[in-house]
């Protein structure tokens, strides 16, 4: 359902509208809108805050403002932060402010994004019980003139607060937050995800702390022997950084497979360094004596069949350098 806390404002000066820099994109065929809404009338109204800065609806504002409106009807949404409303009202990209912080960017995506699904799904009911369809197949309340991905509001929302499509990063965050804060999951879960929140805050980057988070999640879901300790939130998360490492080492290898084989494929040095990067440290992180009993002649057979090929190109590699350096 739409969020009850607004009104209905039936005359507001389209000139005390406040339209910040965010909202001014590519409007896509505004005419069309502007005859739709001279035919059949403004059937949604555009979503402004109590101060008057525009939150939903430039595209509609644009067109009566063509047709030589000077006023519209308009819905007033309370509940709005501080924080959102300056943003919208920002005129100028290059204007001075305190950089948001990726935390303080997920929050204000989630808002806006709740706020443009509120007006979607009023504008849907207004297309579903207002006037037939105006020319063109649009209506007063928007229609396929838009702009492309406009329904969209993840990526409307990451738009205007990034100005980018990164709506998919934002969602990871908010994701682990959503974690942190989740009172069916264990304390060990909620302390883990709040670290990873500190550490993206930190500018750290998300999706590895996402994966991890997720690996302690499933970790925590299923009993596993790799964690002795499920509540003891460091080997919980050393254990959820080696799932991560395996399940990308998988994901790594299968698009090996599926690589053409008429011809050699050769990774690049910054591969190298990530793989060997990741792999540091990595024998800490078992025990020996856990290994031995549950692991499989072939898993055994495929560890010493890597360990050998690593120390074959190790030496492969040495005699690679001493001859560059002696060149």
């Amino acid at each position: 359902m739409p969020d009850t806390r607004g009104h209905i404002e039936l005359e507001r000066t389209i000139d005390s509208i406040v339209v910040g820099i965010r909202h001014r994109k590519d409007a896509g065929d505004i005419e069309a809108l502007a005859r739709s809404i001279e035919e059949v009338g403004l059937l949604q109204p555009i979503t402004i805050t109590p101060n008057g800065v525009l939150v939903c609806g430039w595209r509609r504002l644009e067109a009566v403002r063509r047709l030589g409106w000077t006023t519209l009807k308009v819905w007033v949404r309370s509940g709005i932060s501080d924080q959102l409303s300056h943003l919208l009202a920002q005129q100028d990209e290059n204007e001075h402010r305190k950089p948001l912080t990726p935390l303080e960017t997920a929050e204000l995506y989630a808002e806006i994004k709740r706020l443009l699904a509120e007006d979607g799904q009023r504008r849907q009911e207004a297309t579903r019980f207002g006037a037939g369809g105006g020319s063109d197949g649009v209506n007063g309340a928007e229609g396929p003139t838009a702009p492309r991905g406009s329904g969209d509001s993840r990526n409307q929302a990451s738009r205007m607060i990034t100005g980018a499509q990164s709506f998919a990063r934002l969602e990871q965050i908010n994701w682990i937050r959503r974690i942190s804060c989740d009172t069916n999951q264990p304390e060990s879960i909620r302390t883990f995800a709040r670290n990873m929140l500190t550490e993206i805050d930190n500018d750290a980057p998300v999706e590895p702390a996402y994966k991890r988070v997720r690996a302690a999640v499933e970790l925590a879901s299923t009993p596993d022997p790799e964690v002795a300790d499920p509540d003891d939130v460091k080997k919980l998360g050393e254990a959820a950084l080696a799932r991560v490492r395996q399940q990308d080492a998988r994901k790594g290898l299968r698009a090996l497979k599926r690589k053409p084989t008429g011809m050699p494929f050769h990774r690049s040095l910054r591969s190298f360094i990530l793989m060997w990067t990741e792999l540091e440290g990595w024998s800490e992180l078992y025990d020996p004596h856990d290994l031995a009993g549950p692991l499989s002649d072939e898993e055994w057979e495929r560890f010493e069949r890597v360990v050998a090929e690593t120390v074959e190109f190790r030496e492969r590699l040495r005699v690679a350098r001493n001859d560059l350096a002696s060149a």
